[in-house]
């Protein structure tokens, strides 16, 4: 039996599998998934990979002398690397897939579980906001709030389309003057002179100088007759004019108001004219049964010139109301008769004294002498801007006094309570007023 023989087998000594040898730069590192990529090939493609190791190794258990690499500069030197060829890029979509993906921290803290767990958050898909519409009703305001947007108020009609317009009516109204094309009743009343010229200067003393404030419209009817009897005063009769605009400008149906005058007034030039077209008439119970009778609204002062030439000393001192003839009339025609009540027009022009010789070369009831008349002549004619407060009070019916028009007393009776309930109203009308001008 043969003695098995043990060859020795000379050790080589250690090297690390990285070593260089001096003189040699170093390969580039190449990245770990092109790394990975390459010792993923198969050991029958890779010249120098893992299978060719592998045989050495067997080769060794075998009793085989391994084949070992050059380990000289020279021979190292002399060899050359084999770089693998660059392989085709896949397509967009398996190059994405293959892509690791770019892991970042989320900005908030509401994906931090899915960042945690390496999971990639699945895209958002968020509509996109639509823009909010012109006319919503809704809209945010300064604090973010959204509260609901105002209606659009209607635009205003140019300054130029209202100058045409008012200009167009003056040419309008001057066309039917002189073709004649107006109205005009038996009692020389013009309705449309009335209300575009007589009133228009009227206007401004009304709204601005006064400071008009009126009541008790809704006392006034809106149809039919009515009989309005008022408190006189102020020297001159502006507060029937402006007692007039009030009931044109301001009542719901726009009423005129046909007052009975005195005589003087009629004969005086021009303001005679003009007071038969803004339809006023003498004050006589024929003229004024006639004005109810025809449904129309009149005006009436029972104290006359009493009233307004009455010193200032006697101011809101209503006088005596004459024999009642205005209730007579308003009992015949089934009129209502309605109080009115006027505060401001005493202090106009404040009456201190009467010039009798004036007044009777003059042909006048009186002459009157106030703080600024005569003594700064013209100037002394523009009256004071006094507050001026007017209230129609509720109606006396008279239908069921129709049959007693020629009773005396009852005549009497109803004009002593008329009377009565103007001065009640004038002296609660000046408690309500801080000063004469305000």
């Amino acid at each position: 039996m043969t003695e098995a023989r043990i060859i020795p087998i000379k050790a080589e000594p250690a090297t690390e599998p990285d070593a260089k040898p001096a003189g040699e730069a170093p390969p580039q590192r190449r990245p770990a998934s092109r790394r990975a990529t390459a010792d993923s090939k198969p050991a029958a493609t890779s010249p120098n990979g893992v299978a060719n190791r592998s045989k050495a190794q067997s080769g060794t258990a075998t009793g085989e002398k391994p084949k070992r690499r050059s380990a000289t500069p020279k021979a190292r030197a002399g060899a050359t690397r084999r770089t693998p060829e660059p392989k085709a890029a896949p397509p967009t979509a398996e190059r994405d897939q293959a892509a690791e993906p770019v892991v970042t921290p989320p900005e908030d803290m509401q994906d931090l579980g899915t960042f945690v767990s390496g999971k990639q958050p699945e895209p958002r898909d968020e509509p996109a906001a639509e823009p909010e519409p012109v006319d919503a009703k809704v809209w945010p305001n300064r604090d973010g709030v959204r509260s609901e947007r105002p209606e659009a108020a209607d635009p205003e009609p140019p300054a130029t389309d209202e100058w045409e317009r008012k200009v167009a009516g003056a040419l309008a109204f001057v066309r039917r003057r002189l073709t004649g094309e107006y109205e005009v009743d038996e009692f020389g009343f013009d309705a449309e002179l009335t209300t575009t010229v007589l009133a228009a200067p009227l206007r401004p003393v009304y709204e601005k100088w006064f400071r008009v404030e009126v009541s008790g419209l809704e006392n006034v009817p809106d149809t039919g007759a009515g009989l309005i009897v008022a408190n006189h005063s102020g020297v001159i009769a502006l507060d029937g004019a402006v007692t007039a605009l009030a009931l044109l400008d301001h009542h719901p149906a726009h009423r005129h108001l046909r007052m009975l005058g005195a005589d003087l007034v009629f004969k005086t030039p021009i303001l005679g004219e003009f007071a038969r077209k803004a339809g006023h008439t003498l004050a006589c119970n024929a003229d004024a049964e006639r004005l109810l009778s025809s449904g129309e609204l009149v005006g009436v002062y029972p104290e006359g010139f009493k009233g307004v030439g009455k010193p200032f000393s006697e101011r809101y001192k209503l006088q005596r109301f004459g024999r009642g003839g205005f209730v007579a009339a308003a009992l015949r025609t089934r009129a209502p008769i309605i109080p009115c009540s006027i505060v401001g027009a005493e202090e106009i022009y404040p009456m201190l004294g009467n010039a009798k010789l004036l007044a009777r070369i003059f042909g006048l009831p009186y002459f009157p002498l106030t703080p600024t008349f005569p003594w700064l002549g013209p100037l002394g004619m523009i009256p004071l801007p006094s507050k001026w407060y007017i209230e129609f009070g509720e109606p006396i019916e008279t239908e069921s006094l129709a049959d007693r028009a020629d009773d005396p007393m009852l005549v009497f009776n109803v004009a002593d309570q008329v009377r009565e309930t103007i001065q009640q109203t004038l002296y609660r009308l000046l408690m309500k007023r801080k000063s004469v001008f305000s």
